[in-house]
């Protein structure tokens, strides 16, 4: 009870956003990538799945940048299960980012469960861009919706038109998916430790796409981070140090 009437949050002192503008927002994000589902059912049927088998991955992975990590080891020749740990280690960020909107939007426990499914890039960067918690419980409510539907949707509609586009190789469709990822994930990079482990993990991934199986190379992208982290710890040791010893 005491999470439901909890006062709205307001950061760094901003006013209250129109719900009107909220809305908006959220719609101009669910939109805009929404209709990148066609180009996963279109690349998916491409890889071989069914329709069947495509729209059931929409509708219970609904994570994009997974989906299409997953359809992309198939087709590159990868082991199914290196690629399904691909996608999964990919889909493992949502948790984080659950992490954080569970806090800020402070749902009932009998809701959580449902909006769990929901917490992705896009509901996660436009509810954490919210002034007050009502706004970013409706932000992250829109977006939801509305990608969810959508996103679906357009999978349907690709899968299904995948052989009237014939060759989708050609038309670099499978790049949709990671160029809208990388698109929201670019503004979030401020620091220059966020920035040098990204890009470490793009050093790594291309890096050891000719030498790895297919859907390794994301695995190993994630040791861009320890290795980021364990240069920081290198560097701020010997000035700790020798703060003490004064």
């Amino acid at each position: 009870m005491a999470e439901q009437t909890a006062p709205p949050v307001i950061r760094d002192g901003a006013p209250a956003k129109p719900d009107a503008a909220v809305v908006r927002d959220a719609l101009g994000v669910g939109v805009a990538v929404g209709l990148s589902g066609f180009a996963f059912g279109v690349t998916s049927a491409g890889a071989g799945l069914s329709v069947l088998q495509t729209c059931v991955l929409s509708l219970l992975v609904f994570t994009g940048a997974s989906q299409f990590a997953l359809v992309g080891a198939l087709t590159a020749g990868g082991n199914p299960f290196t690629a399904a740990a691909g996608a999964f280690f990919l889909g493992t960020r949502n948790a984080f980012y659950g992490l954080r909107l569970s806090q800020l939007l402070a749902l009932p426990k009998a809701v959580r469960p449902f909006a769990a499914h929901w917490v992705i890039d896009e509901t996660a960067a436009v509810s954490l861009a919210q002034p007050t918690r009502r706004a970013a419980r409706i932000g992250f409510t829109a977006t939801g919706l509305t990608l969810y539907v959508l996103w679906n949707v357009t999978t349907l509609l690709g899968a299904l038109g995948a052989e009237a586009i014939g060759d989708t190789a050609a038309w670099g469709l499978d790049a949709a998916g990671p160029a809208v990822f990388l698109a929201l994930l670019a503004p979030m990079l401020k620091s220059a430790t966020e920035r040098a482990t990204a890009g470490i993990a793009v050093l790594l991934g291309l890096g050891l796409l000719p030498v790895l199986p297919a859907g390794v190379p994301v695995l190993a992208a994630a040791l861009a981070a320890p290795l980021v982290l364990w240069f920081q710890g290198r560097r701020t040791a010997p000035a700790g140090r020798e703060k003490d010893s004064r």
